[in-house]
């Protein structure tokens, strides 16, 4: 019998513009095989991690045990930040980076030396491409889109700051 290699990177996708487009306006519950579909959940890492494919950490599969591990996403957005090729402040990230993850959180529950993290409600992820930010709206409770700018304002508050993630490899 042969061995099962462990997912790899070689498994993310790069999602296209059309491809996100075709997204928006849609719940998780058209999304998610896993059914992880309640309102009241916080969906932006788990979108982010379906249309990624990334399956690594704790799943919308391992919540429900329902579908099938092929679908699984990952739920956290604590576990996605650290495994970005690289990190940063919004303001910082290389112009030559036109496909990406963007964060948002207090500053102060981000550490970028380390790439991590903490675990605290009031975080948010998105994929940006080519400008336009792509996120799960968990109080529309659909997939839509937006400017950096109109992101920025997704938390209000002092000390809110916006990290970009250059994506897994």
């Amino acid at each position: 019998m042969g061995v099962v290699a462990q997912p790899s990177a070689n498994l993310y996708v790069d999602p296209t513009v059309a491809q996100m487009n075709d997204l928006l306006g849609k719940n998780i519950s058209e999304i998610c095989r896993c059914e992880l579909h309640g309102a009241s959940l916080n969906h932006c890492a788990h979108f982010v991690s379906h249309v990624m494919k990334y399956q690594f950490g704790y799943t919308c599969y391992n919540q429900t045990s329902k579908g099938s591990r092929a679908d699984r996403a990952n739920i956290r957005v604590q576990e996605v930040f650290p495994q970005c090729r690289s990190v940063g402040r919004w303001a910082n990230k290389p112009a030559t980076l036109t496909t990406g993850l963007v964060f948002i959180t207090h500053e102060n529950n981000v550490d970028i030396a380390k790439k991590t993290m903490v675990n605290v409600p009031r975080k948010h992820i998105g994929i940006f491409i080519e400008g336009t930010i792509y996120h799960y709206s968990n109080s529309r409770d659909a997939v839509v889109s937006q400017t950096p700018d109109q992101f920025s304002h997704h938390y209000p508050g002092a000390g809110i700051a916006m990290f970009y993630g250059e994506l897994p490899v």
